[in-house]
């Protein structure tokens, strides 16, 4: 599979400013086989899984000299690490946290050897032991996008018409039509990629949803992991109650259970830092950065994946894929949450990315923008719509509040258009607007 990751690997391997590499992404989301295939421009690759083999970490307890530690390591492996010509990855490296500490030291006294280290709860280490500042690179990680899927699924002339068609041109109708439809296969599918490639394989969804189980069932267990004893029953309760809430503001009292915020509230940083959830800030959009201005006790959440979302709740999946077009207009929530999967997967991945919404309320008004972004040194108000409404009330309000905002943004099944203020552009061209209004770099076919 290309993976948008893919060209920040290889900028990083060719970097004469290379640091130690740290990636950070939740489970199954495809850290691994990245590496992999980073690996194999290398004349060798050492992979090192911290929890397949715990008898190495107490390589890591003596001291943190990388001479000492490449040494012993190519000792216990019979392997030959050469600096220049090696890439050595430490995998789940949260199951040895002196070995996060070491990285720094890699870099500075053997900086010819080229590290990296992933790990799906690195996060809960880094917590405990920290990260060296200005001495580790860091790269994050999310499941699949849409471009990444019609790749995967052999479109790639649909991926070079979307890229690179102009921004403000209606696309044909046939166009407009097939790439809707399998966006509405994503949205079932999702960006998994053990899920995409059972799907590539089978075309069964009955398959794919063998995978979410799995997936779902691992989450579950990792809760042992990070979360004390009498926490696992609100990170359960948690997990349930998330996809039933896509697109609302999450309050603590609706969770079933009758549970306190102080019991609830650390529980979902905690899904959080694993990488499973994603909040939905609040922010007033009155200037930059957005985040200066946002209320983090005003928030939304959604799933890492769309398809994950629903299967959590045991949604029917064969009329989804018979008629994927019909299944927009019935859920408007989980396309909001789509996009917002969208906005994470195209920013830098150097860049801890975040999410902001804007609301509005008082007795005679009550007025939502689902997301706000920034482009250049404006803020841009998005609206997602998952059928052919037009009503763009929150929009205008937005505009009418905030009179330096030069447009708003839609989002929606329907084509391109532009009038006055209102910028509309199908779903699927979220990473070309992005790459056109705000410079990110979504290169992934060359």
């Amino acid at each position: 599979m290309k993976r948008l990751i893919d060209r920040h690997l290889l900028a990083w391997k060719n970097s004469q400013y290379r640091k130690s590499l740290l990636m950070h992404g939740a489970r199954q989301i495809g850290k691994t086989y990245a590496v992999r295939q980073l690996g194999a421009t290398y004349q060798n690759f050492v992979e090192i899984n911290f929890e397949q083999r715990p008898d190495l970490i107490s390589i890591f307890d003596l001291n943190l000299v990388p001479e000492r530690i490449i040494k012993e390591l190519s000792a216990a492996l019979d392997v030959a690490i050469d600096q220049k010509t090696t890439l050595l990855f430490f995998d789940e490296i949260q199951a040895a946290p002196k070995a996060i500490i070491a990285l720094r030291y890699f870099y500075e006294e053997m900086h010819d050897l080229h590290v990296i280290a992933a790990g799906s709860l690195v996060d809960f280490a880094i917590r405990q032991v920290g990260l060296p500042v200005g001495r580790v690179q860091e790269l994050d990680m999310y499941p699949l996008s849409f471009l990444e899927f019609l790749l995967a699924t052999g479109h790639d002339a649909l991926v070079q018409e979307i890229m690179n068609h102009p921004l403000d041109n209606p696309f044909t109708p046939s166009f407009h039509q097939v790439a809707l439809t399998l966006l509405g296969e994503y949205l079932i599918v999702g960006g998994m990629p053990d899920a995409v490639k059972k799907w590539c394989e089978t075309k069964d969804m009955a398959e794919c949803f063998t995978v979410f189980e799995t997936i779902i069932r691992n989450y579950q267990q990792d809760f042992n992991k990070y979360a004390k004893n009498y926490q696992l029953k609100y990170l359960n309760d948690l997990f349930k109650f998330i996809p039933q809430c896509l697109g609302n503001q999450f309050k603590y009292s609706n969770v079933p259970g009758g549970y306190r915020t102080q019991e609830l509230a650390p529980c979902l940083d905690l899904l959080e830092t694993a990488g499973i959830i994603h909040r939905i800030a609040h922010s007033a959009g009155q200037g930059i950065p957005i985040g200066a201005l946002s209320n983090h006790d005003i928030f939304k959440v959604i799933f890492l994946d769309v398809a994950l979302s629903q299967s959590t709740l045991a949604l029917p999946e064969a009329a989804s894929i018979i008629r994927p077009l019909e299944q927009f207009v019935n859920k408007g929530e989980l396309v909001e949450a789509f996009v917002g999967q969208e906005l994470l997967v195209y920013t830098k991945p150097s860049r801890k990315a975040a999410l902001y919404y804007w609301h509005k309320e008082t007795r005679d008004l009550h007025a939502e923008v689902d997301y706000l972004m920034q482009a250049g040194s404006d803020i841009i108000p998005i609206e997602v719509k998952s059928s052919a409404g037009t009503s763009l009330k929150s929009l205008h309000k937005f505009l009418e509040n905030h009179p330096k905002t030069p447009y708003g943004l839609r989002f929606s099944t329907q084509n391109t258009s532009v009038h006055e203020k209102i910028h509309s552009y199908p779903l699927y061209s979220i990473p070309a607007v992005l790459k056109k209004l705000c410079g990110n770099d979504i290169s992934i076919l060359e």
